[in-house]
């Protein structure tokens, strides 16, 4: 029987700091609608945490790995992607990270880690997939794919007590926009507190899939506005939340038998440059744009001056798989495309629960699908700036991840097979 602790640590940042997320967003957080958290969920003597931030970068998960009394192999980090959180992540998304709040989310992360650690106690495991509340929707084409799967798992106490219920579902956790201005998990948020009102006393987890071209139905440009729109209200997050809750509720579950193992796999990521001109030539561009109304061009024009075609070197990035009783994870990071994830489900067939998913022990951008380079648009041509990339990532770099997840999910099937 396999031993299980869950925690949740507060990472709510004071009002007053940056929030991460929308380029027309410039006014700092004014409140609180909801805390955020880290959730770690310890099993044996590994740990998957979720946070909810817009992304973590490398560095800062080898740090928590390293100051963990876990392996640092074992750990795998996951933020939720709300845009409704902080900056998390230094250089990146074109704001000033505060050093103050970013030395107190690694110490919460640590925490929520050895907390759960503490808490470890003999369970047992039920999973299971939910029906697609049918709320993601591809935002680069109309009918475009989605990966619409719910997997869920439920650790149960050996006296049969509820602990955690961990889920997953691809959608970009973005339905408040840039006119919020309140701490918020978005989505995410309601469909745990939904979870853990039907099942009092248990820590409900969500980890979000691949959903860099996936929200629940706006263009990416609407981010380049502060209007309020209704169908961006807390209110829906609200009702998306819960209908994502009650796909899992709903859900039938079996009781899951096995072993458990990990494994990690590195990707090297290459950049090409696809702007046209020289920095200087772009800039004074972008500049006359940004007098002319441009919402981001300002931004835009810094970034050709600053960062365009610098530090073009291979990154290489970490891929994660846990295999637990037959259930398997899949973890990437950066923003991956629905039908990378795809792909991957066809990649590792099983009748089990499988989870793959995105933003995970870094988000360093956009890592659009082969298919989208032909397309353009804004994850491909235009994001790496947002994120201080010298380049967007090359053709064929989110299928280097895919290759390197699935190489993951079955060295850690085969050694748990072989116990």
């Amino acid at each position: 029987m396999i031993e299980v602790g869950v925690s949740i640590v507060d990472i709510t940042p004071p009002v007053g700091l940056s929030m991460a997320g929308f380029a027309a967003r410039t006014s700092a957080a004014t409140g609180t609608h909801d805390k955020l958290t880290a959730r770690a969920l310890v099993i044996d003597n590994t740990a998957l945490v979720t946070v909810d931030v817009i992304g973590i970068d490398a560095a800062l998960s080898l740090r928590v790995r390293s100051r963990c009394s876990l392996p640092t192999d074992a750990v795998t980090i996951l933020a939720t992607h709300t845009h409704g959180g902080p900056v998390s992540m230094s250089g990146r998304l074109s704001v000033k990270a505060d050093t103050v709040y970013m030395d107190r989310l690694e110490t919460g992360i640590v925490e929520a880690i050895e907390q759960a650690a503490m808490a470890r106690h003999p369970a047992r495991v039920f999973g299971g997939t939910g029906i697609d509340p049918g709320y993601a929707q591809n935002r680069r084409q109309a009918n475009g794919c989605v990966d619409g799967s719910l997997p869920f798992l439920h650790f149960e106490s050996a006296q049969g007590t509820p602990i955690a219920i961990l889920t997953s579902y691809a959608c970009h956790p973005v339905v408040l926009g840039a006119d919020n201005l309140e701490w918020t998990g978005d989505y995410p948020h309601f469909a745990r507190e939904a979870i853990e009102a039907a099942f009092p006393g248990v820590i409900a987890l969500f980890a979000t899939g691949c959903a860099g071209d996936v929200n629940t139905g706006h263009s990416a440009a609407s981010s380049l506005s502060n209007a309020a729109n209704p169908n961006r209200s807390f209110a829906m997050a609200k009702t998306i939340g819960e209908g994502v809750a009650k796909s899992v509720l709903c859900a039938e579950q079996t009781e899951l038998f096995g072993r458990l193992a990990v494994a990690e796999v590195y990707a090297q990521l290459s950049f090409q440059l696809r702007e046209v001109g020289t920095g200087d030539e772009l800039a004074e561009q972008w500049r006359a744009a940004a007098e002319g109304g441009d919402p981001i061009a300002h931004i835009w024009a810094s970034w050709a001056q600053s960062t365009m075609g610098q530090h073009m070197d291979p990154l290489s990035e970490r891929c994660t798989a846990f295999s637990l009783c037959g259930a398997q994870i899949v973890a990437m990071p950066g923003e991956i495309f629905a039908q990378t994830a795809l792909e991957i489900r066809q990649s590792l067939p099983s009748q089990a629960p499988l989870f793959v998913l995105a933003y995970a022990d870094d988000n360093p951008g956009y890592v659009p699908h082969r298919d989208a380079f032909v397309e353009g648009g804004y994850e491909v041509d235009e994001a790496h700036r947002f994120y201080g990339l010298g380049a967007t990532f090359a053709p064929g770099s989110a299928e280097r991840l895919a290759d390197a997840g699935c190489k993951a999910a079955l060295m850690a099937a085969g050694a748990a097979k072989d116990g």
